[in-house]
């Protein structure tokens, strides 16, 4: 009862911490809203956590790379925001103290999901669980927690939004609070290596080369995220074929995860990759021209593709890192194509869907042209360990 597999342990904290993610991702703007904020404060609210979240990925994720530290760690990060979940119940709705406890929440959330993405792979590269097979209940959990905050929040009230949250972090902090049965070691001789230094992997254009793909394929993303449910309601469909469209999309990453050891099984992080961009011109390019639900439910279907693929072959390169490396290979990750950069891709997605509309969804799948023609093949790890060495020597 108070010990669990490092599958079962991995798999039911992420099962915890994302059914709070699909409660706080789609419900905060509609919380905020019941509190009386003006629209313009929400905006900047939520893009402050977003804003939040990057410097979180580059400030303090990296500073936990030994990973015998990665599972106090996610208990401590979880606890901390369970405290500011709640204390956002009773902020008042001022606005002032829902900024505070924004930072605070969100300094304390950003890290959770690199660091687990990191102990995951930690457990996969041990061959002690399946990626893939893991990560699919986090998917479950969102659509869990977005359906059951809609129906609650639509039989009493939005007041109920952050206590639902709050109780997807209780879940994963009493969870977490079980020993694994398997705890994580780090390789032998990783103690004398230096925390890395996320400048100097900077500096190192396979890096470089990796985190642009991922910010190509994983950006083209924004205008679907922001303005796909806009503009299948200015054509013509109702609200709840509108979700159905996007529950299919989630439906079709749990399926890529569940089977992703056989899928890929043979495939290079290379082809992966290439895989995903094709999808991301075929996907884009029948939002941009095509209207009719067949189709539309075919193009949601890739996303099983155009995400669940990527994230895959992410993870596999950085499976391929020295254990030290890898928190800072997935703290940039998260700071930088998922957060940056889709930040950026989310504002000029805004701007250019009041110009040009749908045919914004064009400009996301000439965003595969480039991801497409790009090399990336994982460096070995005694590579990525003389990074390490350079930047402890400069």
């Amino acid at each position: 009862m108070f010990r669990s597999s490092p599958y079962g342990w991995t798999s039911q904290y992420l099962l915890g911490f994302f059914f709070n993610y699909g409660v706080y991702l789609p419900f905060w703007a509609l919380w905020l809203a019941y509190l009386e904020v003006s629209a313009s404060n929400i905006g900047l609210l939520l893009g402050l956590g977003f804003g939040v979240r990057c410097l979180a990925n580059l400030v303090l994720t990296p500073r936990i790379h030994k990973v015998e530290h990665l599972i106090p760690a996610l208990r401590g990060f979880s606890l901390a925001a369970l405290i500011s979940c709640i204390a956002y119940i009773y902020c008042g709705g001022s606005l002032w103290a829902l900024t505070i406890i924004t930072v605070i929440y969100n300094m304390m959330v950003g890290p959770i999901v690199p660091l687990s993405d990191a102990l995951a792979n930690h457990y996969a590269k041990e061959g002690h669980l399946d990626y893939g097979r893991t990560r699919l209940w986090g998917s479950i959990a969102f659509i869990a927690g977005s359906t059951v905050v809609g129906l609650l929040a639509a039989q009493y009230s939005p007041d109920v939004i952050p206590w639902v949250a709050a109780a997807g972090l209780v879940g994963s902090l009493l969870l977490g609070m079980r020993q694994p049965t398997i705890l994580p070691v780090s390789e032998p001789g990783s103690h004398d290596q230096p925390r890395p230094a996320l400048m100097q992997l900077l500096r190192d254009p396979a890096v470089l080369r990796f985190l642009t793909i991922i910010a190509l394929l994983q950006g083209s993303h924004a205008a679907y995220y922001s303005f796909s449910a806009i503009y299948w309601k200015e054509v013509g469909y109702s609200e709840d074929v509108i979700g159905y469209l996007w529950s299919f999309s989630v439906v079709a990453e749990v399926a890529v995860f569940a089977m992703s050891k056989r899928l890929f099984a043979g495939w290079s992080v290379a082809g992966m990759f290439r895989l995903a961009a094709v999808g991301v011109l075929i996907r884009w390019g029948i939002t941009a021209s095509m209207t009719e639900l067949p189709l539309l439910i075919a193009a949601q279907a890739l996303h099983g593709v155009t995400f669940a693929a990527c994230h895959l072959a992410t993870i596999r390169y950085i499976q391929k890192a020295q254990s030290n490396q890898m928190v800072a290979l997935q703290a940039l990750y998260n700071a930088l194509p998922m957060g940056a950069f889709m930040a950026l891709m989310t504002a000029l997605s805004g701007w250019l869907y009041g110009l040009w509309g749908a045919n914004i969804f064009w400009l996301m799948a000439a965003m595969g042209i480039p991801a497409l023609l790009m090399k990336v093949e994982p460096k070995a790890r005694c590579q990525f360990a003389q990074a390490g060495e350079v930047a402890d020597n400069q």
